[in-house]
């Protein structure tokens, strides 16, 4: 089977077309490769590795002090601020021996006042003692960073 010049030119044209469309992202993310989105990942892996060693100092020190936390509801018991954190941490740290966190970072966006909204997909694995011994729990979801600029980094103020 024999093609027309201008099929043949088509075939070369789209694939390059849609190579196009889409710029390079930051490796094994799904955020465009820019020097402003490559700092803010690099902050997010602060975080991210705050949470596997349970440093909850230095969890505090990434936190702002306007964080807030609604729950995602309407319940305000379940509401955690920057003074409730610490507890907060602290009461999840002492349940587990051991945590392994991973981040697919999805979409970096700009909210209103100057918010970095960071949406990612976790993978959380952690150990946990039971009347049967160890054992490793895990959890696959969607949630939401949300960062104000703090100098030259960024400060979390929900989605801890």
């Amino acid at each position: 089977m024999r093609f027309s010049a201008p099929s043949r030119f088509a075939a070369l044209l789209i694939p390059l077309a849609l190579a196009g469309c889409g710029g390079a992202t930051i490796p094994n993310t799904d955020v465009e490769d820019t020097d402003a989105n490559r700092k803010v990942i690099n902050f997010c892996e602060e975080y991210r590795r705050a949470v596997e060693q349970k440093k909850i100092g230095r969890l505090l020190q990434l936190a702002d002090p306007s964080y807030y936390e609604d729950g995602g509801n309407t319940d305000a018991t379940d509401d955690l601020d920057y003074a409730g954190l610490r507890a907060h941490l602290e009461d999840r740290f002492s349940k587990t021996k051991g945590i392994r966190y991973e981040i697919r970072y999805r979409r970096v966006g700009k909210g209103r006042k100057e918010i970095v909204m960071v949406d990612y997909t976790y993978s959380a694995s952690y150990k946990i003692p039971t009347d049967a011994g160890d054992v490793w729990r895990h959890v696959v979801a969607d949630n939401r960073l949300e960062l104000v600029p703090s100098g030259d980094t960024f400060k979390i103020v929900s989605g801890m």
